[in-house]
């Protein structure tokens, strides 16, 4: 991941003994584009505007309940005591100064009688901080910035912008969940995507010269990253009145079962008929909403106009069929308010959405992809998704997916260094091919890969080959990747290598990395030790790096890391608990996506 990333962030040369010089990131471009960045700072404005008008609002709730609160709790020059439900509250949380200090200074907090009382509080605190960083961080929009300074900047700005949009659905959620219409399980979701939202924002100013935009930035996000853990630490001990344990991987007291029925059935019984349907359609029986080709036979000649032409909020699933061909349209991406949209393309390497960014164009990892989507319930089939920009420019990404319950399905995902970016939220990938060498399928989703095909291919000279780099920050963030019955395998180009080039499972990008490999096919390029340090002994007792009846020649377990955290799966329970079911709770979401899974080990 890139020259933004230092220290335990990811580094382009980490894994290479020679690493490319740095992109100049003081160098003004010189090719700009007055009218499209006229457009986004007009947005920009509204978006300020917009931001400014609810916290006015926020303010003026905060003043009135402030007024109602006991005097005792603002009285200048007394020592403050922590009431016996906020101590108790913030016990669990990795940062308990400053959580004890932000309640005790938040209207409401001392009335609460019980921990659990302050869910609702410590989000609601959460989100007015988010708020008005985003806010703070607008109003600066119209300085002039270097673009891998405004890349990184426009990064935060839309991060920052879907945390406040997460952890708003997580405050209107959190009263409800007692009732049984939202699921713990979908709050800790949220609340892990904006603390991995605020993580990528501060990793994009990685590695840019001291300047005024990085200083302001750096003082609007301060502490943001602390509340939300505190957040999910206190959700993690109290959200639920039965006792689940919702930290680290999430268990299920109350598993809901599943009507598998009949082996003979390719899809399970539950889901509905005409989804079966669609899934079981030639492509050209499918009835698309929109329809896009480049030969002009179609409603629009471009994608980037299929998603403008798609509505906001949709309630119903939305087909936008792309008809064969090789499309580059500069970093298409299906933005937060585009939601329930399925692609349909003609098939793996017929459908081709291409790109060549990389961080040599003075952007973020980011802003490389070739194809982003965070509108949740995105889905895509039958597409070839493609970064070419080689080995040489280091991080490129093909795929970002940020969108929660996304499916990935029957897809090409092509690209060297950083090819799929699995950001956040909830996902699953069925039937795909992944092909990459250094850290390539990354990120902090709670994701799923299942019965796909992952690639290791030629890296440059003096490079070893990593395929997993996940981010956990949080040891409560429900987040990790999970490979189940999948394969390993290597390209021609690094057969060919005869073993001299090395390839690793998986290195800890962050703290608390989770990965895990399950009945899958390892080939023999992988090497004996199976996984490799990111910096000496960095993460290596507090990741959790499993394998569980894996098999093929690189399977072999007699030679593996001796690391804490490192183990091997001998628990049915344990290995459970990264099926679909458990991890990323198929059996409440996938179904209606028409997708066939496996919902638990086997079946």
């Amino acid at each position: 991941m890139g020259y933004e990333r230092l220290g335990p962030s990811k580094p382009s040369g980490s894994v290479t003994a020679t690493t490319a010089p740095a992109p100049n990131v003081n160098q003004v471009s010189t090719s700009t584009q007055p009218e499209n960045t006229n457009r986004r700072r007009k947005k920009l404005l509204v978006s300020s505007i917009v931001v400014a008008f609810a916290l006015i609002l926020a303010a003026a709730i905060f003043a009135g309940v402030r007024s109602n609160v006991n005097s005792s709790q603002h009285v200048p020059g007394l020592a403050r005591k922590p009431s016996q439900a906020i101590s108790k509250a913030c016990e669990p949380t990795r940062f308990p100064e400053l959580c004890v200090d932000s309640l005790m200074d938040f209207p409401g907090s001392l009335a609460a009688s019980s921990a659990k009382d302050l869910i609702h509080v410590t989000v609601n605190m959460t989100l007015h901080h988010f708020s008005h960083a985003l806010y703070s961080s607008s109003s600066f929009s119209f300085l002039d910035m270097p673009p891998r300074v405004r890349s990184a900047y426009d990064s935060c700005l839309e991060l920052l912008d879907d945390s406040v949009d997460a952890l708003s659905h997580t405050l209107s959620s959190v009263v409800s969940i007692s009732t049984g219409e939202t699921k713990p399980q979908d709050v800790m979701t949220w609340l892990s995507s904006a603390l991995t939202n605020h993580e990528t924002c501060v990793e994009g100013f990685d590695g840019v010269g001291d300047g005024e935009v990085k200083d302001q930035m750096t003082d609007a996000l301060k502490n943001l990253s602390e509340l939300v853990s505190n957040c999910l630490a206190i959700f993690a001990a109290n959200g639920d009145g039965d006792g689940n344990d919702f930290a680290g991987v999430p268990i299920q007291n109350r598993r809901r079962l599943l009507d598998i029925g009949d082996n003979n059935l390719k899809f399970p019984r539950w889901m509905k008929r005409r989804e079966r349907e669609i899934l079981e359609m030639q492509v050209s029986q499918i009835q698309a909403d929109i329809i896009v080709s480049k030969d002009g036979n179609g409603t629009c000649k471009t994608i980037s106009e299929a998603i403008k032409k798609a509505p906001q909020y949709s309630s119903r699933r939305i087909i936008i069929y792309v008809k064969a061909g090789r499309y580059e349209e500069n970093n298409i991406k299906v933005g937060r308010k585009k939601i329930n949209l399925m692609f349909v393309g003609d098939g793996k390497g017929k459908t081709v959405i291409s790109g060549g960014k990389s961080i040599f164009d003075n952007v973020t990892t980011f802003h490389t992809a070739s194809f982003a989507a965070t509108g949740a319930g995105f889905i895509a089939r039958d597409i070839t998704f493609e970064n070419w920009a080689g080995p040489a420019k280091h991080q490129a990404v093909a795929l970002r997916i940020g969108a929660d319950h996304a499916v990935i399905y029957r897809c090409n995902i092509i690209g060297y260094q950083d090819t799929l970016y699995v950001h956040s939220n909830r996902q699953f990938f069925r039937e795909c091919d992944i092909y990459g060498t250094v850290d390539f399928i990354f990120g902090n989703a709670a994701v799923v890969l299942q019965n796909c095909s992952i690639y290791a291919r030629k890296p440059m000279d003096l490079q070893k080959n990593t395929i997993t780099a996940q981010n956990r920050k949080d040891p409560n963030q429900n987040t990790g990747i999970s490979i189940h019955a999948s394969r390993v395998l290597a390209t021609p180009d690094l057969q060919a290598t005869n073993g001299t080039i090395q390839t690793y499972l998986g290195r800890p990008w962050k703290l608390f990395s989770r990965t895990v490999y399950m009945l899958t096919y390892i080939g023999s390029h992988v090497h004996t030790r199976g996984w490799l340090e990111w910096n000496t002994t960095f993460a290596l007792d507090t990741l959790y790096y499993g394998e569980y009846l894996n098999s093929g020649p690189g399977s072999n377990l007699s030679q593996r890391v001796n690391w804490p955290g490192y183990r091997v799966i001998n628990s049915t329970a344990e290995a459970n608990r990264f099926t679909v079911t458990e991890f990323i709770y198929g059996s409440s979401w996938l179904p209606s996506t028409g997708v066939s899974f496996l919902a638990g080990l086997n079946i």
